[in-house]
Formats: structure tokens, C-alpha cells, sequence
């Protein structure tokens, strides 16, 4: 063993020699150019470097202040470590090595990067025991082939120390436990393995012509047994290419493949066949295969091989760190199957540092630790770890928190008046209570815990185990000045826990309180109190009841009758201004016709004749009124209201008679119709494209299902246009929940909204935007789309991250596109990787961001009868590691904002107001229009 030793240090001194026969020959090869009269300019060179060096310090100083301000920036651990390694900073780079590795788990890429370069640092035999510790944390992170296959390499060079081939045994067959099942890459430590123990029977082989002795033969009949067996345990193993193995014992073997080895491998053989079907779409699909993972992980399970089962789950979350589902499911898996303590408790912390974000892993992480009759202390820990992890709701919170204290409830003896438990159990509710308030309203500006679930419990708990129904109805105390008290259901809980552990006496004030409080459900809290008094109360407690309800009911309709009356009023006001508006415009369409009239006939009839002539000529005229240089293609407008060369191709203006024609016809077919409002058996339809053709047809198509349709209503515009919405009328009010089920339909791109004929004066809970604004975690949207892009050609890109659901191009109501898209696909964790994958992709030249659909909340006015006020809105969630998203910005044109600072003079005579120095638009006058012009 001492001459491998040797003969690695005679390879070394090989190296070196060679190295410095290279920069002699390199010093040479210089000395040759500079007598051949190559001039080097020195000084250049080293300016060059220097100002490279100076560059790269200063962005790697950067890339420290950051990270000291956040250490959890992945990107920057990453781009400090390329940096560090890239300037040869060998110290500075294992200690952001470190850095990273204590709040991340690395890659397999980075991890093997940073083994050679600790190899390479450590040559000296004392300093192997360093490097055994950093190969022990690199096989923590991940199950990887290559990193087992790196560590049992690197044990070899030290199997001359004493003890060394049993430990070279030891990690290799380590490494067979945790990746010698790996279908593809699995055979790779196998045969290593075998190629060990191969060279290690080369010298304990007798020279040829000499007979061993009883021990050298001995010695030499174990290591033959040695790689026996390990050939028999691979060929009973399912893995790629495994006839060659055998092809190999065949030849190798001079006994004979035994039966019961064939029979062994033919069962593996079949097992590879199946697995074979499996592997082959892993190898051709494309990372993070997430699809081809869930397909065999579901296979193995019910196969039902444990080792099978790890490794599947292992590959998988190799490729897909970042997706909680696949980590909870393994999870369950060992918590339910294995119940291994080291494997369990090893891979729910993988899970947190993978995904620490996720609430429910650290809850089942607390669950496994608990299970496994793990110390206080270590319980503890990962509980204020998980409180710092940086949940993205503020109910994960209260959830995290209740797991805690369920976990110290069942550590209370409560046989026991007092105790060290007990005492941390109530601290740890106080100090939960003032976490709520201060860390999660801050962040959030929620608390989380509406209901203040947490402080129910805690008084469940002080009433049943700790008979202390005066701490109980301090609680529900601070309960119900939380803004509980209008609720129902509250009272009714606090009445049941009273009339489980407290009094009559406490029961009926409890309700008398409800009674006066209830502003959901009076009727009902009401009747809870006449039931009790009726089974326990005397004939003056129940007088006192019948007064109390019978009077607060009469207050309660009281106010309902003034809210509908209210209601009624706006409602008529409503009315009567649309009665006026609708007066007011025919009023100036009289006063505007009655002007026409008076215009000469010649006139007006020349002006027509100009008109059209100008529109026949087939060179693009110009024309004679506007600007010289416009042509007539670059003024016409189109059907959408787009101008110029907006203009769809072919378009031939309509001339004034025909239009005239068109809104006369379209006036006609709108007031010929009746009313279709406020009708049980019809349904509004909206958000149609403008450019819908024969809407009436393709409606009828879509509702005659519905049931028997009356009509159709379409609603077109005074120039003939249709404006998008309609109504259609059945003949029985049956049909309408029918039609309603349509609702979203997609009509020529657009989702189609189906809506019941309502009054939305007297119903102001119907203008509500229909569309829900909270986070969908299983839908993607996509900004910065090519306008060219379709909805197949999208659909085709985003399968690639998992099953697309549908998926949705935003367009204008004149139907062309905004470069806007939403993807929903089949679960949040298939949106979570395309939006890793896809954010920053390019599609015809254009880069997309894609983020998780969080659609914001519409603005609601605080008008009298709006069902929610202003003050109850919550703000919109915290930005996000992404920043401010686009759909975020304020749509409001620049020219209409406010302006911030006062202006004292009109620029260049262009502006049409100034403002004065109360910040208001100060009308110019004509004097200051005629400077205008004539600057011009």
C-alpha cells in the first residue's frame, strides 16, 4: 500500500517538472520574439490587468454588501463564487462556499467544483479527513451518482493509511445503497466498485509458477468471492444495459453463471423491460420533466418496493428542487411507509431548505420531529427557523403557529396544577398574540387570524384542562372587541363554552350580549335565548328575554326598512338622470339637425359630391381640407376607430348616405326591440368582440340548449356598429340558470359574460367585478407577447412546463391583440415551473416576464349603498421578489396627472392652459392663441 503512496507523490513530482519545463520553453519562445524584433508593450499589458482586477474587486465588494444586507439572494452567492473563482481567491471563495452551503442546498455542478478545488488545496495526507467532512455534506443535499462516484474515487488514494480499504468498502457500498438502484447511472459505481476490488486481487495473486500458501490462498479465495457477489447482487438489480454486465460474468467467471444468479438477472430483466417504457420519455423529454417523474414515482408506488420508491423520488427531486408538492408527497411517503427516523428527519430538512417558503413542509417537518421523540430543544429550533423562512401569506403564519402550540399542549401534564410545561404553553400563546399583531399586520396589514382562532383555542384549553373559566372569558373578551361582536357564530361559540364549563348565569348574559350586538343573523340569536330560557329560565327571565328580542327585532326591520327606502331613492335618482341625459342629447340632435336645415340645399349637396369623388380616385388623393401631405388611406377610419395605416387592408370607407342609412337602421332595431331589463327569463351578455358578425345567429346557436329562446337583442351603435353586448330572452325562466352556466364561454377569443337581468341600482352587490382577485396559484400570466402569437403556437411552448388547462390571449373588444396571455395549467406546481422556465424567454424577438396570475383588485367607490366600503379593501400583497409588475403601473395618462410643481410660463407657446400658482389650469386667452400661431 506504502507503493501506491509513492507512486502517487512520483506522479506529482511528474506534474511539477513538467509544468516548469513548460514556462522555460514559454521564457524561451519570449526571448526568441524579442530577438526577432516582436516589440511587447509591458506596461500596456499590466495597465490592462490591472483596470480588469480593480473591476472585478469592486463588483465582487458589491456582491458582499448585497448579500450582507440579504443574505437569502441565491443569484448573488452564485455570481460571488464564479467571481472568486474566476480571480483565483481560494479563501475568500471557500468561505462563500460555506456561506451558501449554510442557507442553501448546492447543486450537484457546484458541489463537484468545490471537491476538486479542495482536493486539489489538500494533497497532504493529514488534510483528508477536511474533505471526507465536505463529501459528507455534499451527499445530504442531493442523491447524486456523480458525487458518490467522486467520493469513493477520492477514498482510494487513501486505502494505504491503516484502515483504509475497509473505509474505500464502506463509502462504496454507502454509495450502493443510495444510488446503486439509479436505472441509468447506478451501473457506473458498480462497476467502480468491481474495478476496486479487481485491482486489489491483482496483489493478493501469487507470481505464476509458485504455489500459494493455506493463507495466501485463503486471502486469495475471499477476494474472488468478493467480486462474485458483487456481480450476483448487480445482475439482480433492473439497470441500463445490464446484458452487458452479465456477458462480462460470463466471461469472467470460470465456474459458471449459477441458476439461481440466471434466474435472478431474467427477473431483473423483465423489471428493466417495464421500467424501460418509463425511462425512455425521461430521456427524451426535456428538463424539469416533472410529468415523465409524477408517471414513474406513481408506477413504483404501486409496484411497492420501498428502495425503488426512495430513488424515484430521489431522480425527481434532483431535477425539481423547487416543487413542494413533489416533497411533501415524499414525505408522506416515508412517514406513512418507512418510518425510518434518519431518512425521515434527514429529508424534511432537505424539504425546508429547498422550498423554505412553503408553510405546510415546516409544519410536517415539526410533526415528523415530534413523531420521532425528538429533544425540546431541537423542536424549538426549527420552529424560530420557520418563523424566519418568509411565508407569502399571513394566514401561514397563524397555521405555523398553531402547529407549535398543539406540539406543546400534548407536552403538558395537566393532572398538574402548575408546571414548566403549562407555563410555556400560556407564554407561548401571549407571545403568538403580539407576534399576530406586531410582526404580520406590519408585513401583511392583515393579522392573519380574523377569528382569532389561536385565542378560541387557548381558551378551550384554559376552560377544559385548566378549569379556568375566568382566563376563558377574558379571552373571548378581547375576542369580541376585535370585531367579532356583530357576528353570530361568535356569540354562539362563546354560549357553547360556557354551557359546557361555565354557568346558567354566564350563559344568559353571554346571549342578552348577543342579542344587542348581532348584526348578521338577530333572528337567530334571538331564538337561541327564548330556547334557553324556555329550559332554564324562570317567568321573569324569559319576560325580560321576549321584551329584549321582541324589541331589538323591531329595531332591526326598522333599519332594513330605511336602508330599502334609501336604496329606492338613489335608485329613482339614478333614473331620473338618465332621463335627463337622455333628453339633453335630443335636445342638441334638434338643435343640431334644425342648423343643417338651414345650410343652402346646393351647398350641402356640392360638399357631398366633392366628398365622394375624392374617395373614387384611385391614386390616394390628397386632401383639401387638413394637412397637404395626408393622404386619404392615412385619414380614413375604420370599423374599429383606428386611423391611418391602423386601417385593416382593402377597407373602403362608407360614404355619408350609407352611414346615415346604417344609424337610422341600427336607431330603428334598438327601439323596436322591447326592454329586456329586469326580466326573470332573460340574461345580459357582454364583453363581446366589436367585430362579432351576425351576433344574433352565433348567439342563438350557443343558448338555443338553454332552452326555448323569445329573442335576441344585440345593441349596436348610432353609426350601425355593434357595441358588444345584448340580451336574449327566454321563454321560460328555467332556462336562465341554463344560460348562466355559460359564463366565460369563449366567443372569437373573447370570454363571454353571461350575467342575470337585474336592477344593479337596488342591487349593488351585482357590480362587483366578477373576476376573482386573489392569487391563482395554478395560472400564469404572460406580458410582452409578440402581437403575431397564437393561442396554438403559446399552448405548444407551455405543455413543455405541464398540462395546460386553457389558455387565453388578452385582446381588445375591437379583437386585436394587447400582448397579454393567461396559462392555467392542471396544479400551482406545474405555474411554478413555467414561470421559472419561461420568465425571460424569447418569442419572435420579443422577451416575456411571466409571474403567477395576481390580478388586482378593482377600484370600488365608497358610494351610499356599495356593499364594501373603501376601508374594509385590504391593500394589495407585498410586490414580491419580481418587483413591480407591469399590471401594476397606473394606467392614468401622464398628461392628466396632477402637475407637482407650479408652472410660471407657457414653453414655446405650445401648451394649451398654464397654471397659475395655485396649481390650477389657468384658461388661455385669445391673445395667447393668436402667439400660438403666428410663433408657428
Amino acid at each position: 500500500m506504502a507503493a501506491s503512496s509513492n507512486a502517487e507523490q512520483t506522479q506529482l513530482q511528474d506534474m511539477e517538472e513538467e509544468n516548469a519545463g513548460m514556462e522555460e520553453r514559454e521564457m524561451e519562445s519570449d526571448d526568441d520574439e524579442e530577438g526577432m524584433g516582436v516589440e511587447h508593450s509591458d506596461e500596456e499589458e499590466e495597465d490592462d490587468s490591472s483596470e480588469d482586477e480593480k473591476e472585478n474587486e469592486a463588483e465582487i465588494q458589491r456582491l458582499e454588501e448585497q448579500l450582507s444586507i440579504n443574505a437569502f439572494d441565491y443569484n448573488c452567492h452564485v455570481d460571488l463564487i464564479k467571481l472568486l473563482k474566476q480571480e483565483g481567491e481560494l479563501i475568500r471563495l471557500r468561505k462563500a462556499r460555506q456561506k451558501m452551503s449554510e442557507l442553501f442546498p448546492l447543486t450537484e455542478e457546484i458541489w463537484l467544483d468545490w471537491l476538486k478545488d479542495e482536493i486539489r488545496l489538500t494533497e497532504e495526507e493529514p488534510n483528508r479527513e477536511k474533505v471526507y467532512e465536505l463529501f459528507e455534506k455534499a451527499i445530504k443535499d442531493y442523491i447524486c451518482p456523480d458525487i458518490w462516484l467522486e467520493y469513493a474515487q477520492y477514498s482510494i488514494g487513501g486505502m494505504g493509511s491503516p484502515g483504509g480499504i475497509e473505509k474505500v468498502r464502506s463509502i462504496f457500498e454507502r454509495a450502493l445503497t443510495a444510488v446503486g438502484l439509479h436505472m441509468t447511472k447506478g451501473q457506473t459505481v458498480w462497476e467502480a466498485y468491481r474495478e476496486f476490488e479487481n485491482a486489489i486481487l491483482s496483489t493478493v495473486q501469487p507470481p505464476p509458477g509458485r504455489i500459494p500458501s493455506r493463507e495466501e490462498q485463503e486471502l486469495l479465495n475471499t477476494q474472488l468471492e468478493r467480486i462474485h457477489t458483487l456481480f450476483r447482487r448487480q445482475l439482480a438489480i433492473p439497470l441500463m444495459d445490464m446484458e452487458a454486465t452479465y456477458a462480462e460474468y460470463e466471461e469472467w467467471s470460470d465456474q459458471g453463471v449459477a441458476e439461481t444468479v440466471v434466474h435472478q438477472y431474467k427477473k431483473a430483466l423483465q423489471q428493466m423491460e417495464k421500467c424501460k417504457a418509463l425511462e425512455e420519455p425521461l430521456l427524451a423529454a426535456e428538463p424539469p420533466k416533472l410529468t415523465e417523474y409524477q408517471t414513474y414515482i406513481d408506477f413504483e408506488l404501486k409496484e411497492g418496493d420501498p428502495p425503488r420508491v426512495q430513488i424515484t423520488f430521489e431522480r425527481a427531486l434532483a431535477e425539481n428542487c423547487l416543487v413542494p408538492d413533489m416533497w411533501a408527497k415524499y414525505n408522506t411517503y416515508l412517514d406513512r411507509q418507512l418510518k425510518i427516523k434518519d431518512l425521515v428527519i434527514s429529508t424534511h430538512e432537505r424539504a425546508v431548505r429547498n422550498c423554505p417558503w412553503t408553510m405546510g413542509l415546516w409544519k410536517s417537518y415539526l410533526l415528523a420531529l415530534e413523531r420521532h421523540g425528538a429533544d425540546h430543544q431541537t423542536v424549538s429550533d426549527v420552529f424560530e427557523k420557520a418563523l424566519n423562512a418568509g411565508f407569502i401569506q399571513a394566514t401561514d403564519y397563524v397555521e405555523i403557529w398553531q402547529a407549535y402550540l398543539d406540539y406543546l399542549r400534548r407536552r403538558v401534564d395537566f393532572s398538574k396544577e402548575s408546571s414548566k410545561e403549562l407555563e410555556e404553553l400560556r407564554g407561548s400563546f401571549t407571545r403568538s398574540l403580539d407576534y399576530m399583531k406586531q410582526d404580520v399586520e406590519e408585513r401583511f396589514g392583515e393579522s392573519g387570524d380574523p377569528s382569532c382562532v389561536i385565542m378560541q383555542i387557548w381558551a378551550k384549553i384554559e376552560a377544559l384542562h385548566c378549569n379556568n373559566m375566568q382566563k376563558a372569558r377574558e379571552l373571548w373578551d378581547i375576542i369580541m372587541t376585535k370585531g367579532n361582536a356583530k357576528y353570530a357564530n361568535m356569540w354562539l361559540e362563546y354560549y357553547n363554552l360556557e354551557r359546557s364549563y361555565g354557568d346558567a348565569v354566564h350563559c344568559r348574559k353571554a346571549l342578552h350580549r348577543a342579542v344587542q350586538c348581532t348584526s348578521d343573523y338577530p333572528e337567530h340569536v334571538c331564538e337561541v335565548l327564548l330556547t334557553f330560557e324556555r329550559v332554564e329560565g324562570s317567568l321573569e327571565d324569559w319576560d325580560v328575554a321576549v321584551q329584549k328580542t321582541e324589541t331589538r327585532l323591531n329595531r332591526v326591520n326598522e333599519q332594513r326598512a330605511k336602508v330599502a327606502e334609501k336604496e329606492a331613492n338613489l335608485a329613482r335618482q339614478d333614473g331620473d338622470r338618465a332621463e335627463q341625459r337622455r333628453k339633453t342629447k335630443a335636445e342638441k340632435k334638434g338643435q343640431k339637425k334644425g342648423h343643417k336645415e338651414f345650410r343652402p340645399r346646393e351647398k350641402r349637396k356640392a360638399e357631398q359630391d366633392d366628398y365622394h369623388n375624392e374617395w373614387k380616385e384611385d391614386s390616394a388623393p390628397k386632401r383639401h381640407r387638413g394637412n397637404k401631405d395626408q393622404t386619404a388611406e392615412e385619414c380614413m377610419e375604420t370599423e374599429t376607430g383606428l386611423s391611418g395605416r391602423n386601417a385593416p387592408p382593402g377597407y373602403k370607407p362608407t360614404p355619408p348616405s350609407v352611414k346615415k342609412a346604417q344609424e337610422a337602421a341600427a336607431q330603428k332595431q334598438n327601439d323596436d326591440k322591447p326592454e329586456l331589463r329586469n326580466d326573470n327569463s332573460s340574461v345580459f351578455i357582454s364583453n363581446l368582440a366589436y367585430t362579432l358578425e351576425e351576433p344574433e345567429e352565433k348567439l342563438r346557436t350557443l343558448f338555443e340548449p338553454c332552452g326555448p329562446i323569445n329573442q335576441i337583442r344585440p345593441i349596436f351603435s348610432n353609426k350601425g356598429g355593434f357595441k358588444g353586448y345584448c340580451y336574449v330572452q327566454f321563454e321560460a325562466p328555467v332556462s336562465v340558470p341554463e344560460a348562466l352556466k355559460l359564463d366565460r364561454r369563449e366567443v372569437e377569443g373573447r370570454p363571454m359574460f353571461v350575467s342575470p337581468c337585474v336592477d344593479k341600482n337596488k342591487n349593488p352587490d351585482f357590480k362587483v367585478f366578477k373576476y376573482n382577485t386573489s392569487i391563482e396559484k395554478q395560472k400564469i400570466f404572460i406580458s410582452g407577447l409578440p402581437f403575431s402569437c397564437t393561442k396554438e403556437q403559446l399552448e405548444e411552448i407551455s405543455k413543455k412546463y405541464g398540462t395546460v388547462v386553457e389558455v387565453r390571449l388578452v385582446t381588445y373588444r375591437s379583437g386585436k391583440p394587447k400582448g397579454l396571455a393567461y396559462v392555467e395549467f392542471a396544479d400551482e406546481t406545474q405555474a411554478s415551473q413555467a414561470v421559472l422556465k419561461m420568465d425571460g424567454m424569447e418569442i419572435e424577438g420579443n422577451k416575456i416576464s411571466v409571474a403567477i396570475s395576481n390580478p388586482p383588485r378593482r377600484n370600488m367607490m365608497d358610494k351610499p349603498g356599495s356593499s364594501r366600503p373603501m376601508t374594509d379593501l385590504m391593500p394589495r400583497q407585498v410586490y414580491g421578489s419580481r418587483g413591480r409588475g407591469r399590471t401594476q403601473l397606473s394606467l392614468l395618462p401622464r398628461s392628466l396627472h396632477r402637475q407637482s410643481a407650479p408652472v410660471s410660463k407657457v414653453e414655446n407657446g405650445n401648451a394649451a392652459t398654464a397654471v397659475n400658482t395655485a396649481g390650477e389650469a389657468k384658461p388661455l386667452s385669445n391673445s395667447d392663441f393668436a402667439r400660438m400661431i403666428l410663433n408657428k
